[in-house]
């Protein structure tokens, strides 16, 4: 549609969304520093890390293991966020999505695309569960427990909607406007959640010094002893698991998404607010909080008895601000699968999806191993990205594979990413190496084995005359 043409309908009215999904942004459409720092805060103090912090605690982490490992682990994905994946979005200006296109092929394209896409949407489902569940509670509604797998009780699946139809419209609205419900919402919901912790602390002991808070950390909250039945983490498992809860979008690229509109790589340094106000506060406090109700995995519950009605409010808002960026990012993934859609369309669809999703809790309760696998299965194509962008020079390979030989599968990149797949997520028992772990050591393995599988298809032979550059 010319930027001339009178709008006719709400479609064309649509269209004016458009973010440059198929293209590199335009140098007049980036933005600065202050919306990154918006964005990251809003959607890293979030109803997903409320439910991880609370879970934590149920794992039976000590408050030495707990402080120490947020502070390495958390300062670890800043250094993924702004080493790896800012400089290469900020080079190329395209979504991952897209740039896949190029290396990979249309084929292998279209398989991560679509996988990225739904695992985006189970966590925007998720988010979407957390938020339903708790705004019942001041009124006293029948909600269904976050422990239940589905239900088709009237209320809760009205509830559903409702809350989910928030996020599809500031998805739909795009980045601009999803950065500033992000730092509308962020200030007020890291001031509630402190607040929160800090009410519910004299119920777990008197506090006269920094002595008493710190013993009552190690006996009332964080004891080291683990929820019957579930497993024991250390500080190497906090380390990991606040590095890697949010690899697919730093070590696996997906925030190429977002970055592309950056000034500058150096704004991969804003993640820090979202780990450090986010990851490392909200974490802490909502242990606090839940150890002061009895140690229920209920996010609203436990924010009501903490604050009342503002602390169901900021469960609700924390889940919207995870949740938008979800699904922005699977309308993003899903319109470079589509036959020409726009990504408002696209974004609507998959707005649907997750919300179909939220009527199923259930994965609500697996967020930790959700976070892990959903990580595992896009870190491989992460990995193939990365080594185009800086090592194939070094060994003098030409970059841009699929592109240049004109093929729909790039077989190496597809190969490796079956091979790591199978070997990370395969029950690796025999190995000893916890499913927290399994990325680093397969990170590498992705690099070696695409670089291999190139040099075996004699990548040297590609044509160079023209050739586009990365």
């Amino acid at each position: 549609m010319s930027n001339d043409a009178p709008a006719a309908g709400t479609p064309e009215r649509m269209d004016r969304f458009y973010e440059f999904d198929r293209e590199p942004v335009r140098e007049t459409h980036l933005h600065s520093g202050g919306r990154f720092a918006a964005l990251f805060a809003g959607e890293y103090i979030g109803g997903a890390d409320f439910v991880i912090g609370i879970m934590f605690v149920m794992h039976g982490v000590s408050a030495f293991d707990l402080v120490v490992g947020l502070l390495i682990g958390n300062l670890l994905a800043v250094l993924s966020w702004t080493f790896i994946c800012a400089p290469i979005a900020v080079r190329v200006r395209t979504t991952l999505y897209w740039h896949l296109r190029k290396i990979a092929g249309p084929g292998v394209m279209v398989i991560y695309n679509l996988a990225n896409a739904f695992l985006f949407c189970i966590l925007a489902g998720a988010m979407i569960s957390i938020a339903a569940a708790a705004v019942g509670i001041p009124f006293q509604m029948q909600m269904l427990s976050l422990t239940d797998f589905y239900s088709a009780d009237w209320d809760w699946i009205m509830t559903v909607w409702g809350v989910g139809s928030v996020v599809g419209v500031v998805a739909v609205l795009g980045f601009k406007r999803m950065s500033q419900f992000s730092c509308l919402c962020a200030p007020w919901l890291l001031i509630i959640f402190i607040a929160g912790a800090v009410a519910v602390l004299p119920q777990l002991g008197k506090i006269h010094n920094l002595s008493d808070l710190w013993q009552i950390a190690n006996t009332k909250i964080w004891d080291g002893v683990p929820k019957e039945g579930l497993e024991k983490f250390g500080l190497m498992h906090i380390i990991f698991f606040a590095w890697f809860c949010n690899l697919a979008m730093h070590i696996g690229l997906s925030d190429m998404a977002l970055f592309r509109f950056a000034r500058h790589w150096s704004y991969g340094f804003y993640s820090a607010l979202g780990m450090y106000l986010g990851h490392f506060l909200v974490w802490i406090c909502s242990g606090v909080m839940v150890s002061a109700n009895g140690f229920a995995i209920e996010p609203g519950l436990t924010a009501f008895n903490a604050a009342g009605v503002a602390g169901v409010a900021a469960v609700v808002l924390a889940a919207w601000t995870t949740a938008n960026p979800a699904v922005y990012r699977a309308g993003l993934a899903l319109q470079i699968v589509s036959p020409n859609w726009p990504r408002w369309l696209t974004t609507v669809i998959a707005f649907l999806i997750a919300t179909i999703l939220a009527c199923f809790p259930v994965f609500v309760l697996r967020l930790l191993d959700f976070v892990a696998v959903y990580g595992l299965i896009l870190m491989p194509v992460g990995a193939i990205v990365f080594t185009e962008h800086w090592l194939f020079p070094r060994f003098g390979l030409p970059p841009l594979w699929a592109e240049k030989r004109k093929v729909r599968f790039n077989m190496p990149a597809l190969l490796t990413w079956i091979i790591v797949l199978l070997m990370c997520l395969l029950p690796m028992n025999w190995l000893h190496i916890h499913l927290f772990f399994r990325w680093l050591p397969g990170w590498f393995l992705s690099i070696i084995l695409y670089i291999s599988f190139c040099v075996l298809w004699d990548v040297k032979q590609s044509p160079r005359e023209g050739a586009p550059q990365l």
